[in-house]
């Protein structure tokens, strides 16, 4: 009997001690720092498991003590699941930092502007330049860019919300395409659900047309319900818009920087020196401040405006106000004239 609880003791010594080693081994494991001597980032693919990368950081000598830390995984953070992306590894961070980049999902996020007044064009331009996408549109047309976000028949100008759009490695251009789009669904629904009453517009597309000409014609803020109520003023007088900005589009990739007396004869659905009405399309990404100005145009009396060379504008009521104004502003340009703002850079809208 002595006998026998000597070896259950024995046994139980053994098991603690064993016990105590696996807790001591597991914490070393955790404690150990990771083996970079700079930035790392692992790229986790859909479907990988921890274990597995556990394993593959070990063959490549990051850490050491894989199956310690599988099984503190597997024991404590199980039920959690591992996101794919990229997770950024920095000098001095240890196995259980690791653990807890993927226990709360903190992979690393990129980010892509689509600027107010952009065309389509540049729109894609900026997309094929991101390389952590998985890019599926490049080789498509603009009418096959449309019909994989969902929408085959609409045209693709002005569909889709300017704003900073995050993303992470392994996500496809066409992920963020449906985004904006959607984005820019919700946004011209709720600005359309409060609009003003007795508007010029047959339908919500209108004034996101007319949202697109007023974020052309001035990035300063103040300007744009009075921009507006031009433009407004001008539909219900059935007088031609007359705005540069829809002759260059309708020019595109034609236009160099000098808009002509020649362009504002040529024949166009866009020119709207010659046709009357708004153009057929958006001519650029409108943002949710040109929408609300497009369906909240100031009450007044102008009907034409003149860019004054600093990005604001002056607002006549009559021909010859105007031509004045025109003379004064335009046939005496100073060397930085501009018509509007400078346009953002890419730095600064992130």
């Amino acid at each position: 009997m002595r006998k026998l609880l000597l070896l259950l003791q024995t046994g139980l010594l053994l098991a603690g001690l064993l016990l105590l080693a696996c807790i001591w081994l597991q914490r070393q494991a955790l404690q150990q720092p990771l083996q970079i001597s700079g930035e790392y980032l692992l790229d986790v693919s859909p479907g990988a498991t921890p274990g597995g990368l556990l394993n593959r950081l070990e063959t490549e000598q990051v850490l050491t003590g894989a199956f310690w830390l599988r099984q503190y995984w597997r024991f404590n953070l199980d039920e959690i699941s591992l996101h794919s992306g990229e997770y950024r590894l920095l000098k001095g961070m240890t196995a259980r930092d690791l653990l807890s980049l993927w226990q709360r999902a903190e992979v690393v996020q990129y980010s892509v502007a689509f600027i107010e007044g952009w065309n389509f064009r540049q729109l894609r331009a900026a997309l094929a330049q991101q390389e952590k996408l998985e890019q599926t549109l490049t080789e498509l047309s603009d009418q096959q860019v449309m019909a994989a976000v969902g929408w085959p028949d609409a045209h693709p100008e002005g569909w889709f919300f300017p704003d900073t759009y995050k993303y992470v490695r392994g996500m496809r251009d066409v992920d963020l395409l449906e985004q904006a789009a959607r984005r820019q669904q919700q946004v011209l629904a709720e600005e359309w659900q409060e609009r003003a009453p007795d508007l010029p517009y047959s339908d919500p597309y209108e004034a996101l047309i007319m949202a697109s000409l007023i974020e052309k014609e001035t990035g300063v803020g103040a300007e744009r319900e009075q921009i507006s109520g031009v433009f407004v003023r001008r539909l219900r007088l059935n007088m031609l818009l007359q705005t540069d900005p829809t002759v260059i589009y309708g020019l595109g990739e034609r236009y160099k920087g000098n808009l002509t007396r020649a362009n504002l004869r040529e024949a166009s659905a866009y020119n709207t020196y010659l046709n009357p009405g708004l153009p057929p399309t958006p001519i650029a990404l409108a943002g949710r401040e040109a929408i609300h100005a497009a369906l909240h145009p100031a009450d007044g009396e102008s009907l034409y405006f003149v860019a004054r060379g600093d990005g604001s504008h002056v607002f006549s009521k009559t021909l010859s106000e105007h031509n004045k104004a025109v003379r004064e502003y335009q046939l005496k340009r100073r060397a930085d004239y501009r018509s509007s703002p400078a346009p953002k850079s890419t730095k600064e809208t992130q």
